[in-house]
């Protein structure tokens, strides 16, 4: 079954300049406070590892990708694979995030797909959590 198709999508307004929104995407200790609680590692340069650490649902997990790329306050994309989905490590069951930020007036749009959900089942979580995530950014973002 092909699954590039089946797109996860999330997309949130945010009342706050493009260049807070871009910092709050690339700052661990910002990232920290809106993905769940999760510990980011990367030197933030395209061709570059990237690690998320934390806990989800009781279990503590570790995982990683690549920065493919990265355009300062305009756009970020990264692999991502996480072993709790008990897949193989292998290309294939990477999954591809991409963030897209456009500024409108005083708000900058952010707009994220994330690919190769097995089925619609996980696409809908996926879009949950993302969806939750941005919630999150979005509340973190214009309380300061």
């Amino acid at each position: 079954m092909e699954t590039q198709y089946l797109i996860a999508t999330a997309k949130q307004s945010i009342n706050a300049p493009v260049e807070k929104v871009w910092k709050a995407l690339v700052d661990p200790e910002a990232i920290k406070k809106y993905m769940f609680g999760t510990t980011v590692t990367s030197d933030w340069k395209e061709g570059s590892n990237i690690t998320w650490e934390g806990e989800w649902q009781g279990k503590p997990y570790k995982d990683k990708g690549t920065i493919l790329e990265l355009k300062s306050q305009e756009r970020l994309k990264y692999s991502h694979f996480s072993p709790l989905s008990g897949l193989a490590d292998s290309p294939e069951n990477y999954h591809t995030v991409t963030i897209d930020l456009d500024e409108k007036g005083d708000q900058t749009i952010v707009s994220l797909s994330q690919d190769k959900n097995q089925n619609e089942q996980e696409r809908e979580r996926s879009e949950k959590n993302w969806g939750m995530m941005l919630m999150d950014m979005k509340k973190l973002l214009e309380q300061g």
